[in-house]
């Protein structure tokens, strides 16, 4: 089983786009492993083992008053 694959296969691995694959590379956040003089991208799958995105329950409020005595009511 080979170990390296190419970018569509990476960004189908991660749930991401092809063209985050390459934004994240042009931010350094995710290089490919190495890329061949046709600029094939080539991925090392034991390193996105690591960096899979997994789902979460999470879930983000946001509140406010809209004066100060309503503070109280945002602290409970």
């Amino acid at each position: 089983m080979n170990r390296f694959i190419k970018v569509g296969k990476a960004a189908e691995f991660l749930g991401v786009s092809i063209q985050t694959l390459r934004r994240w590379e042009l931010a350094g956040i995710l290089l490919p492993h190495k890329k061949t003089k046709g600029m094939t991208r080539y991925y090392d799958k034991n390193k996105l083992l690591g960096l899979k995105i997994q789902e979460t329950d999470l879930t983000i409020a946001y509140a406010r008053v809209s004066s100060h005595d309503q503070k109280e009511d945002l602290t409970r």
